[in-house]
């Protein structure tokens, strides 16, 4: 699980192991924010109508560099 949470979140999880979190913390911070990350860096809400199409758990609390990579797949599409 820590592997795929990281192909998605390399930056998060480095960040978590350098802060000395153990594995199964990081995994715990991390598994949801991968989960919609993933999600939204496939373009899965890249054609929505408005805010009130995207479904409940399609936001998760991140930071301005992931969002920054978010926007960027989304200029590439």
């Amino acid at each position: 699980h820590c592997l795929a949470v990281r192909a998605v979140c390399q930056r998060e999880i480095d960040c978590d192991r350098g802060n000395g979190y153990s594995w199964k913390i990081t995994l715990l911070r991390n598994y949801w924010k991968s989960k919609v990350k993933q999600e939204w860096l496939s373009g899965k809400y890249s054609n929505i109508p408005s805010q009130f199409s995207l479904p409940e758990k399609s936001m998760y609390p991140m930071d301005v560099d992931t969002w920054g990579e978010i926007l960027e797949a989304e200029f590439e599409r």
